[in-house]
């Protein structure tokens, strides 16, 4: 029963961040994977203290633009089975759990450094006309996203906690720092994208509006958002109003009439 836990708990771990970048049908949300985890381990109980405890960490948070934030779905899977299977509680498993989640930043932005290079060769194939060999490239999407999390997890399953701990510490500096570096550009690549499919130059009042709030004033995020809901709004039934005019003008014979009234 325990190997087939052990399994169970590996192709969670990577069925959810394939899961995550595909169809969506389990999300990498702490609750779901916790509830997930839970039914595995057969406590369930545990596994949704924990949820509830990452799940609140991950609401401040946010992988906006291509920003790489630590993996809390992750951080419950193996933070959940280490405290069921030792027995040891809510504080071993984040103690366990964090150092993974942040160990998969690093990875994440491996696996789409990676990636990258596949869509290259898939272009380039693509036209070549190597249409099935194309194809066959593309299994490597699933595969990474899969290997993401399913390998700190299984490290984690057979190896203990510990093993986190002594592979951030045998990684070499200049590899943590790169995959840092690598990080903290993908946020700005996310925002120039966004920037470039938006339309601009139609919005761009509201975007130094928004930068103005959030640089200079520092108004909190939720107070942005509110904002630019309000003016969302006001834009769409500006638009509504101009594409269904409605005659409600007043004739001067109704006028009159009301007068002799």
């Amino acid at each position: 029963m325990t190997i087939i836990q052990d399994i169970l708990i590996i192709i969670l771990a990577g069925y959810m961040t394939m899961d995550e970048d595909g169809i969506v049908l389990l999300t990498y949300f702490p609750v779901i994977v916790g509830f997930v985890t839970g039914l595995i381990m057969g406590d369930m109980h545990t596994a949704m203290v924990v949820a509830g405890t990452f799940q609140l960490m991950m609401l401040g948070v946010a992988a906006l633009g291509g920003a790489s934030v630590p993996n809390y779905g992750l951080a419950t899977i193996v933070g959940a089975f280490v405290a069921i299977r030792t027995g040891s509680g809510i504080k071993t498993a984040i103690a366990v759990g964090i150092p993974v989640g942040l160990l998969a930043i690093q990875l994440e932005v491996l696996r789409r450094i990676i990636a990258n290079f596949v869509a290259h060769k898939m272009e380039k194939l693509n036209e070549a006309g190597k249409w099935r060999q194309m194809l066959n490239w593309g299994y490597a999407g699933p595969v990474l996203c899969f290997l993401e999390t399913a390998l700190p997890t299984a490290l984690i399953v057979f190896a203990g906690p510990t093993a986190v701990t002594m592979v951030l510490k045998v990684v070499p500096k200049w590899i943590t720092d790169g995959l840092t570096v690598a990080g903290g550009l993908l946020p700005v690549v996310g925002i120039a994208m966004l920037l470039h499919y938006m339309p601009l130059k139609k919005f761009l009042p509201f975007l130094i509006a928004g930068f103005v709030l959030a640089a200079f004033l520092k108004l909190p995020i939720i107070g942005i958002a509110l904002l630019g809901l309000g003016a969302a709004y006001w834009y769409f039934e500006n638009e509504v109003a101009k594409s269904n005019p409605q005659t409600t003008a007043v004739t001067p014979n109704s006028a009159e009439d009301d007068y002799d009234e």
